[in-house]
């Protein structure tokens, strides 16, 4: 018994190491677009790049919203409030809302978020 316990630690140990973190991509279907350097080069309060416009979400006016001062999100059907470390302060060269979501053990987690015009 214990020998079948200690052949589970290695699987279990890459499993967590799985849940816990989520690798941003650029799949290049952003490729030839003219703001693709301008996303790349997006960075949150905190430091953290944003990462390109593949990675990012736009998101339509009723799914992001303030609340206490902070701005939120709704992903996955959840409200959920964004960082104040990860709002990006520059113009919004995009025009549109857009988060950068990752995720955690599925709870989704917020990378960068950059606020459009609620028009």
């Amino acid at each position: 018994m214990a020998i079948v316990i200690f052949r589970m630690i290695p699987l279990m140990a890459a499993a967590a190491l799985i849940g816990l973190s989520a690798e941003a991509r650029d799949d290049g279907r952003y490729a030839n677009s003219p703001l693709k350097g301008w996303f790349e080069g997006l960075h949150s309060k905190g430091g953290g790049p944003c990462c390109a416009n593949a990675d990012g979400t736009a998101l339509d006016d009723v799914d992001w919203d303030t609340r206490n001062g902070h701005y939120r999100v709704r992903l996955l059907g959840n409200w959920i409030e964004v960082p104040d470390d990860t709002v990006i302060t520059e113009p919004n060269r995009a025009g549109r809302t857009m988060v950068w979501p990752y995720y955690v053990n599925g709870r989704p987690m917020i990378r960068c978020f950059m606020p459009g015009s609620m028009t």
